[in-house]
C-alpha cells in the first residue's frame, strides 16, 4: 500500500501533447532565438537536463515577481536583488516543479497558488477543534472525512507539522462527510460528540487508524477507550445541533470551492496535492517560508526527518458531491 509520498503518482499528472507543423514550401521559416539559460546564484542546476534548464529559464523570464510593487520578471528580480523576498523561493519552487515533470500549466498553477496574493482566502476557524498554539504564525485549516483514505494519509503529516514547529503552527479541523462514504456522517458526528467532552483528537486518531471499522458499535468502543461519558456521547451523536454544525462547515467549504477531501489551506492558501511533488518535505518548506516571511525564525523540534503518512490505497482522492447532494436528509 503506497504512502502519501506516492500521492503525486496516484494522482497522475496529465501531460499535454503538441503537433509538429509542416512549413509551407516557398515560405522561409522565422528564426526564433532561444531564451538564454537562467543562472541564479545560490541555486544548483548542475543536475538538470538541457530540457529542464530551458523550461526553468523560460518560467523565470515569463513570470512576474510575486510582489506587486516589483514589476519585473523573477529572474531580473533575483539578479538585481530587488525588494521582493518571495522571488528566490518562487524560483526554487519552479525548479522542483520542472524536476518533477510537471507541465507548464501545472508549474504556473503551483506558482500562483503559492505566491499570488489574490489566491489567499479568508477562512472561518471558530468552533473547530485545534492543535497547536492559538497565537501561531501559521494556521492550517483542513476539511476532511473520516472515511476518506487520502484524509487518513494526510492526517499524520499535518499533525507532524504542528509538532515540527512547536508554538508556530496551528491546525484547525473542519467536518465534511461525503455522501459517497456510508460511515462518513456518523464518524463526523462522533468527532463532534468527542469534542464536546474535550477528546476530539483522541477520537480523530482512533477513527483514522481504524478507518474500516466505523459502525456504531465501533464508535461506542472508541468512546469508552478514551474515557468519554457514553450516554452523553450517544445523545450528542444524534443531536440536532450536531447535524447543524456539520451542515454549516460543509457550506463553508463549498463557498471556498471544495471539490474533494482532504481540503487543506495553509495561511489561507489552498494546497493542491497534485501540484506538491513530495508532500511530507514540501509542506515543511512551505510552513518554514511562511514563518520567515512573517519576520520570525522557525523553531523546529528534534525530528527523525520528514513527517510520515499512513498508507493510502491506489486511486484518486475522494471527490465531494455537488453542493446540493450529500446533505443530511437528502
Amino acid at each position: 500500500m503506497p504512502s502519501l509520498r506516492a500521492l503525486p503518482l496516484l494522482l497522475a499528472a496529465i501531460f499535454g501533447v503538441t503537433a509538429c507543423g509542416k512549413a509551407d514550401p516557398g515560405e522561409s521559416k522565422p528564426t526564433i532565438a532561444a531564451a538564454p539559460e537562467a543562472s541564479v546564484k545560490g541555486i544548483d542546476t548542475s543536475t538538470l537536463t538541457p530540457r529542464e534548464r530551458r523550461e526553468w529559464s523560460s518560467e523565470l523570464t515569463a513570470l512576474l515577481a510575486p510582489c506587486p510593487e516589483v514589476p519585473v520578471n523573477l529572474l531580473q528580480c533575483i539578479q538585481e536583488n530587488r525588494a521582493c523576498n518571495t522571488c528566490m523561493p518562487a524560483a526554487k519552487l519552479l525548479l522542483k516543479q520542472v524536476q518533477a515533470g510537471k507541465t507548464q500549466s501545472e508549474r504556473e498553477a503551483a506558482f500562483h497558488a503559492r505566491f499570488d496574493l489574490n489566491k489567499i482566502k479568508q477562512l472561518p476557524t471558530d468552533g473547530g477543534p485545534e492543535l497547536g498554539s492559538p497565537d501561531a504564525l501559521v494556521t492550517i485549516v483542513e476539511w476532511a472525512d473520516f472515511e476518506c483514505p487520502y484524509c487518513r494519509a494526510v492526517s499524520p503529516i499535518l499533525d507532524e507539522l504542528v509538532k515540527h514547529f512547536p508554538g508556530q503552527v496551528r491546525l484547525v479541523y473542519k467536518f465534511y462527510p461525503l455522501g459517497a462514504h456510508p460511515h462518513g456522517e456518523i464518524a463526523a458526528r462522533a468527532g463532534i460528540a468527542a469534542q464536546n467532552q474535550g477528546k476530539f483528537w483522541e477520537m480523530h486518531h482512533l477513527m483514522f487508524e481504524n478507518q474500516e471499522h466505523l459502525e456504531q458499535a465501533d464508535l461506542d468502543r472508541y468512546a469508552k477507550q478514551i474515557g468519554l461519558d457514553l450516554p452523553k456521547f450517544r445523545v450528542d451523536l444524534t443531536s440536532k445541533e450536531t447535524g447543524e454544525r456539520i451542515d454549516k462547515e460543509k457550506k463553508q467549504a463549498d463557498e471556498v470551492g471544495l471539490e474533494g477531501t482532504p481540503f487543506v489551506f495553509i495561511n489561507g492558501r489552498y494546497v493542491d496535492f497534485q501540484l506538491v511533488p513530495n508532500p511530507p518535505e514540501d509542506l515543511i518548506d512551505w510552513v518554514k517560508l511562511d514563518i520567515e516571511l512573517a519576520g520570525k525564525t522557525p523553531k523546529t523540534a528534534p525530528s527523525s526527518g520528514a513527517p510520515k503518512a499512513l498508507p493510502a490505497p491506489s486511486g484518486s482522492a475522494s471527490a465531494a458531491p455537488a453542493p446540493s447532494a450529500g446533505k443530511p436528509g437528502k
